[in-house]
């Protein structure tokens, strides 16, 4: 049986299970241009996670470690690639061109991912991959996760719209939401929407609900991530722990629950640095373990 006929198989076998749950999805927003509620809340969330601070920052040095669920694993076996996504380095070029590199690891070996405003580069093992599926998930995952980590910053310019919605509770915190629409998307996608989760007393960033229209396999789902473990490092507000469930078509499955274990800034880094089957020696070393608590 083919693999895209699996999923489905396994999908409509599960939603007999998670008929008892609301399967929340993005409220549609109802016109173009940013709401002025909408882009003070956005700025004030913003602040919150220290903006000044990272509008000094030039190259971002981050380290991952997590774990898989076993489900989310078999239904999208190309995004998640499991073999080769346990741990991560990650390369982040803040300022223009905003290249993106992250070398993967796993039991099968390495994969580095080469994300630019062209296009992106696959290699397993520094073997250049060509599958196009293959290319369009390291994109929607390489352009993710910036925007898991950078939070409200992600979303300060690029926004098609922009505007409040009713608020919401993120493990038991009130919080005021946002949705923005944003053309392109993340990854390969030409529109994507996302909803915002902004704390009401410290307007930090909880969660993040999006769609993801840049891969053939999991267009018309919705997905979020919570965020948690918040430090301050180098004046900027960081999430430390990140938690991602399925909302649709599978609502509250379990998808992947990741840590930051390592992070640096400003090691002087150029897009030469990370634009190739692997780091240079600048970009090589590990990023700095986190601060204890």
């Amino acid at each position: 049986m083919p693999a895209s006929l699996i999923r489905l198989f396994l999908i409509a076998l599960l939603l007999p299970l998670f008929g008892g749950c609301a399967s929340r999805g993005i409220p549609q927003t109802e016109s173009t241009g940013e709401q002025a509620a909408a882009r003070a809340l956005l700025q004030k969330s913003a602040e919150a996670h220290g903006l000044a601070a990272f509008r000094q920052i030039n190259d971002l040095n981050v380290g991952y470690a997590g774990e898989w669920y076993g489900l989310a694993s078999r239904v999208q076996a190309t995004l998640v690639d499991p073999e080769f996504r346990q741990g991560s380095q990650e390369r982040i070029l803040l300022k223009e061109p905003g290249t993106i590199s992250q070398r993967h690891s796993g039991p099968l070996g390495s994969k580095q991912v080469v994300r630019t405003q062209n296009g992106v580069q696959v290699y397993y093992n520094d073997v250049p991959a060509s599958n196009p599926d293959v290319l369009a998930a390291a994109a929607l995952v390489a352009d993710g996760y910036r925007l898991f980590l950078t939070g409200p910053f992600y979303f300060l310019d690029g926004n098609l719209s922009l505007e409040t919605a009713a608020s919401e509770d993120v493990e038991g915190r009130s919080c005021f939401t946002l949705v923005a629409v944003r053309r392109p998307g993340h990854g390969l996608s030409a529109e994507d929407r996302y909803q915002l989760f902004i704390d009401s007393e410290n307007h930090l960033l909880r969660r993040v609900r999006f769609t993801m229209e840049g891969l053939a396999s999991t267009q018309g789902a919705i997905a979020e991530v919570d965020f948690f473990d918040h430090q301050e490092i180098a004046g900027v507000i960081w999430p430390t722990r990140f938690y991602e469930r399925l909302r649709k078509p599978i609502p509250n499955l379990p998808v992947h629950d990741w840590r930051l274990n390592g992070l640096d800034i400003n090691r002087g880094l150029s897009e030469s640095d990370i634009s190739g089957k692997m780091f240079s020696p600048k970009a090589e070393a590990a990023a700095k373990p986190l601060p204890k608590r």
